[in-house]
């Protein structure tokens, strides 16, 4: 929707375009859950790895497959449910991404929104980083959290809570990849300098480290270290990118004004 003239909206305007982006990101998850529902089977095989073979288990006609196990008769449904459901806002991620930045967008210039089309290339590449990251953490962090289960005891865990378990951490870790992805366009677009980002850099790592503690799923120190320090060298390395970019803007600014 083309923002009027000077890049401001009624407020009305403004409801109805977030119903607009809110409809498109609801769209787009629903044609992610029903990939999610057709390709179920493959899909929990391969998060249950760190866990159980329950491929191996499925072909062998197994009643069980280690300490994973589903409770209740509506247990199998609303597993089937969770899980396409959760596999259709990280698949469609991109997507609700771009509705996102499409709803800031109409505010900002002409020459703003050029320079924003550096977030629709990267924000993609840099959430599948981060959800690639979360799924090769988990085997370790899940063998960790095991490790605390006492001599003797054996530890039954319901198949729909971990699975609920791994899927958000893939998405946490998707999410909090886009961090650079906002802040270096903020900065193409003037909206944040370089020193502004790397001013307040203790304040940052601090924000850094208590959304991880707050929002990891587990709570082992190899998750939260796993996502916390990637973090941390994408902030600074993003404050870095624009203090250069300061420079050039300034050095394009100075050769404009000789001229």
């Amino acid at each position: 929707m083309a923002a009027p003239q000077g890049g401001r909206m009624p407020l009305l305007e403004h409801l109805k375009e977030f119903r607009t982006r809110l409809f498109k990101s609801v769209l787009a998850v629903s044609c992610g859950f029903v990939l999610g529902w057709i390709f179920y089977n493959p899909i929990i095989v391969n998060l249950s790895k760190p866990v159980c073979d329950l491929q191996a288990a499925q072909a062998a006609g197994a009643t069980n497959c280690g300490s994973l196990y589903i409770n209740g008769v509506l247990g199998p449904l609303n597993l089937q449910i969770k899980v396409a459901i959760l596999a259709g806002v990280i698949m469609m991620a991109p997507v609700w991404l771009y509705q996102l930045w499409a709803f800031i967008a109409p505010a900002l210039h002409r020459r703003e929104k050029r320079n924003s089309v550096f977030f629709f290339i990267a924000a993609t590449p840099f959430f599948a980083a981060g959800a690639t990251l979360g799924y090769l953490v988990l085997p370790a962090a899940i063998h960790v959290l095991f490790g605390f289960t006492p001599e003797s005891l054996s530890n039954l865990v319901r198949f729909d809570d971990y699975l609920d378990f791994v899927m958000r951490v893939i998405l946490l870790f998707g999410i909090a990849f886009e961090l650079p992805v906002f802040l270096i366009t903020f900065n193409l677009i003037g909206f944040l300098s370089g020193t502004s980002i790397l001013r307040p850099w203790r304040i940052w790592i601090f924000a850094i480290t208590l959304f991880v503690a707050g929002f990891t799923p587990s709570a082992d120190p190899l998750s939260m270290l796993a996502l916390a320090v990637p973090l941390i060298l994408l902030y600074l390395g993003s404050g870095v990118f624009a203090l250069l970019n300061d420079k050039r803007r300034a050095k394009k600014f100075a050769k404009e004004l000789s001229d």
